[in-house]
């Protein structure tokens, strides 16, 4: 539960950061949206983390996607984009549906659809024609990768109720390390407003 706050800050991201930064409006709702994430993916714990201690692991989360020193403003939507649709990915999965309540899995994975689908039109906008070749660079290919590590993880794992315990966990810290992109984006659109 200590990472709620952090998560809803991070969360958040898909709200206003981005968006608003690089002239993209997102819907009203989104802010809703992200914080029906936070409490979906908490009220998702089958089991208490402290019982799968020798299951834990290192899933190497590339801190350079969400750096904002090393991720170009053109570059934060996408990154946000890849994190949300390769999680959305990940719920899809007939292993998930059988590791965790499927109403919540299903609210989850709804609202994670509504937050791509805003996040779809703004790549458009922000990307244009460059975008899909923007998407298979640097960061956002770093985060494919990390996520095809979690994928061979919960295979080697048996997809036990352990293994998916820290996944969750895992994806809740990937998405409390936006915290440093949001931050900068939101500067950056001081920035832009300042005269």
């Amino acid at each position: 539960m200590a990472l709620l706050p952090s998560l809803l800050t991070a969360l958040l991201v898909f709200s206003y950061g981005p968006g608003a930064s690089l002239g993209c409006d997102l819907p009203p709702n989104h802010v809703l949206l992200s914080r029906e994430n936070l409490v979906l993916l908490s009220r998702m714990s089958r089991i208490s983390p402290s019982l799968c201690l020798e299951d834990r692991k290192d899933f190497r989360f590339p801190q350079a996607t969400v750096d904002g020193s090393q991720v170009q403003e053109a570059q934060a939507i996408s990154v946000l984009h890849e994190l949300l649709q390769q999680t959305f990915n990940l719920l899809l999965t007939e292993h998930s549906a059988a590791a965790w309540n499927t109403t919540l899995l299903d609210q989850l994975c709804g609202a994670l659809h509504r937050q791509l689908e805003a996040l779809d039109t703004c790549l458009v906008r922000e990307m244009g024609e460059e975008g899909s070749a923007l998407a298979m660079q640097g960061p956002t290919l770093a985060l494919k990768t990390y996520f095809q590590g979690i994928r061979l993880y919960l295979k080697e794992k048996k997809y036990s109720d352990c293994a998916w315990e820290v996944v969750r966990v895992e994806i809740m810290r990937a998405f409390s390390s936006t915290r440093v992109l949001h931050k900068r984006l939101r500067n950056k659109e001081r920035d832009l407003r300042s005269p």
